[in-house]
């Protein structure tokens, strides 16, 4: 079967392009969110988000996500969000990700997060703040 033109469009992004169903389990993962996170397309479809969200930071996240798979709206939506997540082997890195919630309708699906590594970016601001300090 031949591939089509947006199916390309997200298996080739850059940016991480991950999609998860109304329960947070991942449903796509594109090769942007391959390199990012470190985790194989085989290796995350099918999996919780949990395996890119902080331990720490999991407790809010789910509350949120619930809230937004209920009501079918995010605060967030349309804005840029700087935020920690994790790579295989649990490494700390600092992604900026936009979210969307996807609808068919009224029926709420699940949401979209387009993620960019701001890792070395974030790093820099931080010791730029401190030497300032």
């Amino acid at each position: 079967m031949q591939e089509s033109l947006f199916e390309s469009l997200v298996r080739l992004a850059s940016d991480a392009i991950v999609f998860a169903d109304r329960e947070g389990t991942i449903r796509v993962w594109n090769s942007g969110a391959e390199r990012i996170f470190g985790y194989s397309e085989n290796e995350a479809v099918g999996k919780s988000l949990d395996i890119i969200i902080p331990e720490k930071m999991r407790e809010n996240h789910w509350k949120g996500y619930k809230r937004a798979m209920e009501s079918g709206y995010t605060k967030y939506e349309g804005k840029l969000m700087p935020t920690k997540a994790v790579r295989k082997g649990n490494d700390t890195i600092y992604v900026e990700m936009s979210l969307s919630i996807i609808k068919e309708g009224d029926e709420v699906k699940g949401a979209l997060a387009i993620m960019r590594d701001i890792t070395e970016r974030w790093l820099k601001e931080k010791e730029m703040k401190k030497r300032l300090e």
